[in-house]
C-alpha cells in the first residue's frame, strides 16, 4: 500500500508596513479585487529567492514602496483558493522611499489605516492576528 505525500506548501512572504503620521501610526493595506479584500502586500517567493528578500520584493511591486525590514511577525499557515497549503512569512517594515502606486489588475487600492483601525478594515481573522503581533511590538 502506498501513501501519497502531503503537498508541500507554497511560500509566501509579505510586510506589514507602518509609518507615523501625525500622532498616529498608520499601516498600509492594498486591495485585491480578485477576492473583494483589503489585506497586506504579499506573494509567492520565487525559485531560489529568500524570504525576507521576496517580502521585500513583493511589497514593492504591490505598493511601489521601498522598504526596509524591521522585524519578524512570523507565519500564517492556511489552505489557498485552491486548497493547496501555503505558508505566508510576514515582517514589519518601515518606509525609505516612497514610489507612485499604479493600480492594477492584482492590487487595484492602497491605504494607509491608522493602526487603532486597521483591525476593523481587514477581511481575515489570520490578519488582525498579524495587527495584534505588530501593534505589540510598537
Amino acid at each position: 500500500m502506498t501513501h501519497d505525500a502531503a503537498p508541500s506548501p507554497i511560500l509566501a512572504a509579505g510586510g506589514l508596513v507602518v509609518r507615523r503620521v501625525g500622532d498616529a501610526d498608520h499601516l498600509v493595506l492594498v486591495h485585491r479585487p480578485k477576492y473583494d479584500d483589503w489585506s497586506f502586500p504579499k506573494g509567492k517567493v520565487d525559485p531560489g529567492e529568500g524570504l525576507a528578500d521576496a517580502a521585500l520584493r513583493e511589497v514593492r511591486e504591490e505598493t511601489a514602496l521601498s522598504c526596509e525590514l524591521v522585524a519578524s511577525l512570523g507565519q500564517v499557515t492556511y489552505l489557498d483558493e485552491t486548497d493547496a497549503p501555503k505558508v505566508a512569512h510576514y515582517w514589519r517594515m518601515a518606509v525609505r522611499d516612497d514610489g507612485v502606486f499604479v493600480p492594477n489588475d492584482e492590487i487595484d487600492g492602497l491605504w494607509w489605516v491608522p493602526l487603532a483601525r486597521a483591525r476593523t478594515v481587514v477581511d481575515r481573522d489570520a490578519d488582525r492576528g498579524l495587527i495584534d503581533a505588530l501593534a505589540a511590538q510598537l
